[in-house]
């Protein structure tokens, strides 16, 4: 495989997982606040919403801190493609005179 397939792999797992980490942290959360506030009270949608915008900073937090473990045990740049790269004709700035 070359780069430009193992950087889409890449892509494709990693919102798996991150998708995949926001779902256990929500069902873990509101199984909590289920079992811990009535369902009748009238701070429970509130709470359902917080919930909500926990598990997805939660899911992001350990996503960075995931990529951070691998990409000190992994250089990543050998096996991926850059996402963006340099636009042609802009060079890289080093001894150019406009």
């Amino acid at each position: 495989m070359n780069k430009k397939v193992n950087t889409i792999l890449f892509i494709l797992g990693a919102t798996i997982l991150n998708l995949i980490l926001m779902l256990v942290i929500f069902f873990v959360l509101f199984a909590l606040l289920v079992r811990f506030v009535s369902q009748d009270s009238s701070a429970f949608p509130m709470l359902l919403a917080l919930l909500f915008i926990l598990s997805i900073g939660g899911s992001f937090f350990l996503y960075t801190f995931a990529m951070k473990k691998l990409s000190a045990r992994i250089r990543l740049e050998d096996y991926l493609s850059p996402l963006f790269g340099r636009k042609p004709g802009s060079g890289s700035g080093r001894g150019e005179r406009r």
